[in-house]
C-alpha cells in the first residue's frame, strides 16, 4: 500500500508543547495488541502473573538500568495491560558520546535525557522481543501502538494514581478492559 498522506496519519495524543524529558512523575498505560488477556489472570482480586507477564515484571524492573535518570514507582500488569508510574530526574547537562569504535561514526553525538516516549517505545521493545522469542512468533505485535500518559503534577495526584494502581486487580471485573 502506498503512503497517503490524506489517508495515513498519525495524531499525536501528547501534550502540545511539553517537554516530556523533564523531571516529573508520570503514569502510563500501555495495552495489549487487540487487549489480548495475554499477561495471566485475575483471582480472588489478585493478579496471577504468567510466564509472558513474569517477563513483562522482569523489563519494568530492569527499566533503571537502561535510564540512568528512571526511577519507577507503583506498577502492576494486569491480563491486557499494565498501569505503572515512572520518575525523571535531572541528571546533568548533555555530552557528547565518547568513541565505541576506531571510527567517528559517534563523533559529535548529543546525547540527551530521554523523553517518555524513548522509555515506553524501549521497554515495548524489550517485552516483544522476549515474548516473541518463547512464542516463536517474531515480529508480531504483543503491545498496542502508542499508550496512554498523564503527567502528575501534585504529591497528592501522585499517592492518589499509586492507589489506583494498587486497587486496579480488584476493580478487574467491572474495567473497560476486561473481557473474558
Amino acid at each position: 500500500m502506498q503512503f497517503d498522506p490524506d489517508k495515513h496519519h498519525r495524531r499525536s495524543i501528547r501534550l502540545k508543547e511539553y517537554d516530556y524529558s523533564q523531571s516529573g512523575a508520570y503514569f502510563v498505560t500501555v495495552c495489549a495488541w487487540q487487549k489480548e488477556n495475554i499477561f495471566g489472570e485475575i483471582k480472588n482480586a489478585k493478579m496471577l502473573l504468567n510466564e509472558y507477564g513474569r517477563l513483562v515484571q522482569e523489563h519494568w524492573e530492569a527499566i533503571p538500568e537502561h535510564f540512568d535518570n528512571v526511577e519507577t514507582d507503583e506498577f502492576v500488569i494486569m491480563p491486557n495491560h499494565i498501569h505503572g508510574i515512572v520518575s525523571l530526574s535531572n541528571v546533568g547537562a548533555q555530552f557528547i558520546a565518547p568513541f565505541r569504535k576506531a571510527t567517528t561514526e559517534n563523533q559529535g553525538v548529543i546525547n540527551h535525557a530521554p523523553t517518555v516516549g524513548e522509555i515506553f517505545r524501549a521497554f515495548k521493545a524489550r517485552c516483544a522481543h522476549a515474548i516473541n522469542q518463547i512464542r516463536n512468533t517474531t515480529g508480531v505485535p504483543l503491545w498496542q501502538r502508542n499508550f496512554y500518559e498523564h503527567i502528575i503534577r501534585s504529591e497528592d495526584e501522585l499517592n492518589r494514581t499509586r492507589q489506583y494502581i494498587r486497587e486496579n486487580p480488584a476493580r478487574w471485573e467491572s474495567d473497560d478492559e476486561y473481557s473474558l
